[in-house]
Order: C-alpha cells, then structure tokens, then sequence
C-alpha cells in the first residue's frame, strides 16, 4: 500500500486540467467584458473633452457672447450684464417678445453653460428676464 495507484494520478491531472480549462474560459470572458468597458470608457473620456474644450474656453464663450449681444436687433431692450469670476448674468426689466425670441434663438443655438433662466411675463408684448452662464 506505499505506492500510489497510477489510474488515481491521471484522474487528479484530467480534473486538474479541467477545472483550469472552466477558470481560463470565465477569465476570458471577463477580459471580453473588461475591454468593452475599457471601449466605453475611452469613448466616454473623449466626449468629455470635446465637451469641454466647446464650453470651458471662458475667451471664446466672451467673445460669443458679446457677438450675439451687439447685434442690431438686441440694441433696444437696454439688457444689464453683471461679469463674474464664474460666469455672466444677463438680465432686463422690459423686454419686447421679438427681442425675447431672437434673443433666445441665439443663444440656445450657441454652445453656452445655462445655470439660471428666468422669464416673466409683463404683458402680451413685454417680458422680462434673468440668465446666468457660466464659464
């Protein structure tokens, strides 16, 4: 009885190499899994920094901003601008509603980070409003 039945050996090498076979196979669906996530991620991160670079330039944003406020058709509704260390707030007591409407045609076509949008009605013709952009 000191010596090993060899038919005992090969049964424990035959599991052996089969319960490595089920680990390997669950290891590299995980590694599937894992790269896909890692896929979705890098897409993510790029997306993030399109993003960014669209509304985090504070120059660029300026400048659109002034862009959109010269112009001829915004001249009449006397709009106050408050510049902040994080952002703008825009803001007029009467606002004629065609002044309203291209106004907020500009700027919801712009690329603009709008925190703070309020709109009240004064009449069938005047609003008046308060935004907030940040930068």
């Amino acid at each position: 009885m000191n010596r090993m039945n060899p038919l005992h050996i090969i049964i424990l090498l035959f599991a052996l190499v089969v319960f490595f076979m089920f680990k390997l196979n669950s290891v590299k669906g995980e590694l599937k899994s894992e790269g896909l996530s890692y896929k979705e991620t890098l897409s993510l991160a790029s997306d993030l920094t399109g993003l960014r670079d669209v509304y985090g330039d504070k120059n660029s944003v300026k400048q659109s901003l002034e862009r959109v406020l010269s112009q001829s058709s915004l001249k009449q509704a006397e709009m106050k601008k408050k510049i902040t260390s994080s952002g703008i707030i825009l803001s007029s007591e009467s606002m004629d509603k065609v002044e309203l409407n291209s106004f907020m045609s500009k700027i919801f076509n712009g690329s603009y980070n709008i925190t703070a949008l309020k709109i009240k009605r004064l009449s069938d013709k005047t609003a008046s409003f308060q935004m907030e952009i940040k930068w």
